[in-house]
């Protein structure tokens, strides 16, 4: 059974860092590309970061680039978001996906998305 497995949410204050992970299992994800979307309350689900397999190609969305840094290590099967300087409007929850056809390019338009995590929050307070 394949997992995506999410971790390091909470709450922070605005200004403040946070790192999540996504840890997968059940299959071997290391060739694949990987992403982190996002959604806040109300809202439809965003892109935030994508990365391709072996790590060298990422993409992020204009309102973290700067901010956020995608990153992974194929020899855990993990997937990693640092998230600095966070500001309120990061509030939503986070979750992690891999594209097993895709690359990570058309993973940032929403296309080709295979598997989710279950999400976990981020709330940043002012």
């Amino acid at each position: 059974q394949v997992q995506l497995v999410e971790s390091g949410g909470g709450l922070v204050q605005a200004g403040g860092s946070l790192r999540l992970s996504c840890a997968t299992s059940g299959r071997t994800f290391r060739r694949y590309p990987m992403g982190w979307f996002r959604q806040a309350p109300g809202k439809e689900r965003e892109f935030v970061a994508t990365i391709s397999g072996n790590g060298d190609t990422t993409y992020y969305a204009d309102s973290v680039k700067g901010r956020f840094t995608i990153s992974r290590d194929n020899a855990k099967n993990t997937v990693y978001l640092q998230m600095n300087s966070l500001k309120p409007e990061d509030t939503a929850d986070y979750y992690c996906a891999v594209a097993v056809g895709g690359t990570a390019q058309r993973m940032s338009v929403m296309i080709g998305i295979d598997y989710w995590g279950q999400g976990i929050q981020v709330t940043v307070s002012s």
